[in-house]
C-alpha cells in the first residue's frame, strides 16, 4: 500500500507564526486555495481508493480541494485520530512570544522532541499523538487499498511518519517538519516496515501551469 501524506493549505495562523493544534483553527489563506488546485493536478492521475482527512475544518477543506481535481472519484472520510497535536496552553499563542518565555521547550519541540515536556502545558505527549495517528494508519492493513491519501497537519505527520520509518524521538525533528501543502510518500507491503519514497516534496509550485 502507498499513502500519500499531505499537510493542509496554509492559514491565517501559519501566516501569523501562531501554534494551531487540535484545539485550534484559522482559515486557509486566499493563494494556498489556488496552491492545493495545483497539487490536485499534480496528483490526477493517480488512481486513489480513498482520502482520509482530519476532521478539523483546515484539513477537509484541503482535502476537498484536491480531491476536486482528480481524475478518478474516490471517497473522502473524516476522523479525529488525524487530528493535529493537541496543545494545550500553547494553542493561538505567538512562536515569538513563547520562544521568550520558554526558550528549551520551543527549543525542543522544534528540534528534539525527547526534551519536550507535554505537561507543563496541558498537551498531548509525543507518544500520545504518534500512536493515535500510527494506529489508524495500521489499521488499513486489512483494507484492498493500493493507494490513499491522508490529509493532516505538521507537527503531528512529522513525528507520525518519522516513527512509522523507524526513528527515535530525539531525530523525529532531524530533517525539519512537513510544508504546507507538502506531499510525503511511503510505501508498505506488510505494514511493520515503511519505507519512504518521497519527503516534504513541493516541486510542483514550481511546474509551468497548462
Amino acid at each position: 500500500m502507498k499513502f500519500y501524506f499531505i499537510r493542509h493549505g496554509k492559514t491565517l495562523w501559519n501566516l501569523e507564526g501562531r501554534f494551531q493544534g487540535a484545539s485550534g483553527d484559522s482559515p486557509l489563506l486566499e493563494k494556498s486555495i489556488e496552491t492545493l488546485k495545483q497539487l490536485g493536478q499534480y496528483l490526477q492521475e493517480i488512481p486513489f481508493d480513498v482520502i482520509y482527512s482530519s476532521d478539523l475544518p483546515r484539513a477537509v477543506t484541503s482535502a476537498q480541494i484536491i480531491q476536486s481535481q482528480l481524475k478518478v472519484s474516490c471517497p473522502l472520510r473524516e476522523t479525529s485520530l488525524l487530528r493535529e497535536w493537541q496543545l494545550g496552553k500553547l494553542e493561538g499563542a505567538k512562536f515569538a512570544t513563547l520562544k521568550a518565555i520558554y526558550p528549551e521547550q520551543m527549543n525542543a519541540l522544534r528540534s528534539n522532541l525527547a526534551k519536550f515536556d507535554s505537561t507543563m502545558f496541558g498537551a498531548e505527549s509525543v507518544y500520545q499523538t504518534t500512536q493515535r495517528t500510527i494506529q489508524f494508519i495500521k489499521s488499513l492493513e486489512s483494507k484492498p487499498f493500493e493507494h490513499v491519501m491522508i490529509v493532516g497537519h505538521g507537527a503531528n505527520l512529522t513525528a507520525s511518519i518519522r516513527t512509522l520509518l523507524g526513528y527515535d524521538t530525539p531525530l523525529l525533528r532531524k530533517d525539519g517538519g512537513l510544508a504546507n501543502a507538502s506531499v510525503t510518500i511511503v510505501e508498505t507491503e506488510d505494514f511493520k516496515n515503511f519505507n519512504l519514497l518521497q519527503w516534504n516534496d513541493t516541486s510542483y509550485q514550481n511546474l509551468k501551469r497548462t
